[in-house]
């Protein structure tokens, strides 16, 4: 299926609401679970989260919803994930991602890393403007929201200090270039959120690479210590 066949599956409200849920959870996802979520029956959702399966947006599983196993543990049920595969549409056509894997393997052979980095946070820099530093967790969240990154807050692990939780982040912008250049991108995606979320305040950005997920966090500042 074509990614412009494949977006087109989203078009209709229902299955659009589905996968936008069971994309946020970050974790497999029962029928059940997403029909009360959307507030639809569980049939209509079982019909479209399948459809959604079907067309690569989610990858389907099954596994027992009980915790337990063994006779009496109750059939598996079918749960679902979001696909990590990427779709994107241009009309007409363009490729900017062949364009951005040669700049990175340029600027990696070339040791500009350094460089991408200041680039990188001033480029941050000017997409905050003349804001002040975020005032904190929340706030850091709905800029990182904004910019694509999907992020989700873990209450129980503190940050330095033991301040507050952490935010992480289901989804890296950059994560197709990142996984053939990681130290690069990784290392210029660190200083566009230092930049963006901006320095001595409240919460400040680092690595925390976890596998499927974006390699920075946000969290508490030290400078915040009581």
């Amino acid at each position: 299926m074509k990614d412009i066949d494949v977006i087109a599956v989203l078009q209709d409200p229902v299955r659009r609401r589905l996968y936008e849920y069971v994309a946020a959870q970050g974790r497999e996802v029962g029928r059940n679970e997403a029909a009360e979520a959307v507030g639809v029956a569980r049939t209509l959702a079982a019909h479209h989260l399948d459809r959604l399966a079907e067309a690569g947006l989610l990858e389907s599983g099954s596994r027992r919803l009980t915790g337990r196993s063994g006779p009496g543990a109750g059939r598996p049920a079918k749960v679902y994930t979001r696909a990590r595969v990427e779709r994107s549409v241009s009309l007409p056509a363009r490729d900017y991602r062949t364009a951005a894997e040669l700049l990175a393997e340029a600027a990696e052979e070339a040791g500009l890393d350094a460089g991408l980095r200041a680039a990188a946070r001033r480029r941050g820099e000017a997409l905050r403007g003349s804001a002040t530093p975020c005032g904190g967790l929340a706030e850091a969240m709905e800029l990182l929201a904004a910019r694509g990154y999907e992020p989700h807050l873990e209450a129980g692990e503190a940050g330095e200090g033991g301040l507050g939780g952490v935010v992480r982040m289901r989804n890296c912008p950059f994560h197709v270039v990142a996984e053939h250049f990681p130290p690069l991108v990784c290392g210029m995606n660190l200083a566009l959120l230092e930049g963006l979320i901006g320095p001595d305040g409240p919460v400040r950005a680092r690595m925390d690479a976890r596998p499927g997920e974006c390699c920075v966090v946000v969290e508490a500042s030290k400078n915040n210590e009581r």
